[in-house]
């Protein structure tokens, strides 16, 4: 294997990959989500059908970049565009919120910490932080695909 840009797309893709599901595995499957007594039964059996889901479809995104075999830049594209409707759902969750009375964040889960660079708000969420993150990753990774 030779280090290209290919390569580097797909590791890119691999760490973007992994933010939306391992990631997902280990903040919510724990007492501030999954097993939070202060949650409905019915909402934790909806973050635990999101956590076995996304890690089902974070096994099918990492066979699809590191798969060998035809349509190899294809299947990159494909594993782009599975991981870009996992954040554009979120950022449509989030800024939909007021419509549908959700937060961010409650007590019970992980609050808010203080902006490091406050440049739009004195405190940070966790989730918008970590999605933003991986959004320039996912961008550094189709930057590097057309090269």
């Amino acid at each position: 294997m030779t280090f290209d840009h290919i390569l580097v797309a797909r590791i890119l893709l691999t760490l973007m990959t992994a933010g939306w599901s391992l990631g997902t595995v280990l903040a919510d499957f724990n007492k501030t989500h999954a097993t939070n007594p202060h949650w409905t039964p019915h909402a934790r059996f909806h973050v635990v059908w999101q956590i076995c889901s996304y890690s089902g479809f974070g096994l099918l995104n990492l066979a699809l970049i590191w798969w060998p075999g035809p349509l190899a830049l294809e299947r990159l594209y494909l594993a782009a565009l599975i991981g870009t409707i996992v954040y554009a759902a979120f950022f449509v969750a989030l800024f939909a919120m007021p419509v549908y009375g959700g937060g961010a964040y409650d007590k019970s889960g992980y609050e808010p910490y203080p902006a490091p660079l406050p440049l739009f708000a004195t405190k940070w969420d966790v989730n918008v932080t970590v999605f933003s993150v991986q959004l320039v990753i996912l961008a550094a990774s189709l930057v590097a695909l057309t090269r």
